[in-house]
């Protein structure tokens, strides 16, 4: 049976830059930074004082206030990026088509911040005063959960959780279930928020973070000489994947198509990537293959750019391996530089950002990026937004225990 096509008909995401996409959207263009002091939690000891938090997020617009207690912060914001896709994909679930929707939602950490309540009520006031949600609060297949059961979808319902690669393997797994004939539209993406004391102190802990607290909004310098480390941010970012003939039956608006999911370990290190990316350029070479196109159609890639020493170098060394020549004319950015990282959100949220870049003919910039690594000297559109025909997008990410995960996005052109 030949492969089926997919096609993007919702977007939906919020980011330490913005409450919703277009608010996302408009201030990534603009190059501003969503950095600041942590205000979740008093910082002031810690050798980490920076994050990029969600100001304003109100969950009561998306979630009924009863259910607010029996969810923990990522649900939230899932639930919330997932109305915004519905809501922009047109998408109705009812009895006709419900068992053929579906929900992959993933995050790299999940309820952290649950479990560290409890555990100080544990400890405090005893096992009695635990609440009865605690568990289904943290667990990470419950944003996905939730979400089904809010719309009623009723096909495969899944969770991923590969650390900073798990909003881009969601939406490649649920690319793959739809091309194989398994459901029709699949609700995807990525959302986490573990802005906590325990996690800013185990990546502390492990000098991944940037340090540069008195200057927050320049302290994520992507392939810049003089960056320290990766800032921790909080988000989610969703899409609505469908079948190309059942978007086109209902009239959706479409976005752009899938057209290439690549996956690859480096089997190397915990937390390091493995050297020269080689892991990195084989994941990026499967999606290629897998969209079946010419490497030079490629002409934005949404980097992973985490503002570490070797995964700024070594992605840059796997992006040459990979589009050889074609490397140096490629617009690429790392729109970490103004989010921060979101982990297991980051792919969802780039995903979203890939798409908008094509249907809107311009790239986001690489903000801070003032002194370039001399190891990094590829085209990485610097400090200011740029316009530019694409014709397909490569969104990268790569977590931690080598897992890697890329997804090529082509214009639509309803050929």
């Amino acid at each position: 049976m030949k492969d089926r096509r997919v096609v993007v008909t919702g977007l939906g995401m919020l980011t330490p830059v913005g409450l919703d996409t277009e608010m996302s959207w408009k201030a990534l263009l603009e190059g501003t930074s969503g950095i600041g002091l942590i205000t979740q939690f008093d910082a002031s000891e810690y050798p980490v004082r920076i994050a990029g938090e969600i100001e304003g997020f109100d969950p009561e617009k998306y979630i009924a206030f009863k259910e607010i207690k029996k969810m923990d912060r990522f649900i939230h914001l899932a639930m919330a990026a997932s109305e915004m896709a519905m809501n922009d994909s047109g998408l109705v679930v009812n009895d006709e088509n419900a068992n053929r929707v579906g929900v992959v939602i993933g995050s790299g950490i999940g309820g952290l911040p649950a479990i560290e309540r409890h555990h100080t009520v544990l400890m405090e006031k005893g096992h009695r005063r635990i609440s009865p949600f605690f568990i289904p609060m943290l667990i990470i297949n419950l944003a996905s959960g939730q979400v089904s059961m809010k719309y009623g979808a009723k096909g495969p319902n899944t969770a991923v959780a590969t650390a900073c690669a798990t909003g881009t393997h969601a939406i490649g797994d649920a690319f793959k279930i739809i091309q194989r004939g398994e459901a029709d539209a699949i609700i995807a993406g990525g959302t986490e928020s573990v802005i906590t004391p325990l996690a800013v102190s185990g990546f502390a802990s492990m000098k991944a973070l940037s340090t540069h607290n008195d200057e927050p909004t320049k302290a994520s310098r992507p392939f810049d000489k003089e960056r320290d480390g990766f800032v921790m941010g909080e988000g989610s970012g969703i899409v609505v994947l469908e079948e190309l003939e059942s978007a086109l039956k209902r009239g959706a608006r479409i976005h752009a198509e899938v057209i290439g999911y690549g996956m690859s370990g480096d089997a190397y290190h915990m937390t390091s990537p493995a050297p020269e990316g080689e892991g990195m350029a084989r994941c990026m070479d499967s999606a290629i293959k897998d969209a079946g196109i010419d490497p030079s159609l490629i002409t934005y890639i949404n980097a992973h750019g985490t503002s570490t020493k070797f995964n700024d170098e070594h992605e840059t060394s796997a992006i040459k391996r990979v589009l050889g020549g074609h490397a140096k004319t490629v617009a690429i950015s790392s729109t970490k530089s103004m989010t921060g990282h979101l982990l297991g959100a980051a792919g969802g949220v780039e995903a979203v950002i890939s798409v908008l870049s094509i249907v809107n003919s311009i790239v986001p910039p690489t903000i801070n990026l003032k002194n370039p690594d001399p190891e990094c000297d590829l085209d990485y559109v610097p400090n200011v937004s740029r316009e530019i025909d694409i014709e397909c997008a490569l969104s990268n990410s790569f977590g931690f225990g080598g897992t890697n995960a890329c997804l090529v996005f082509r214009k639509y052109s309803g050929d």
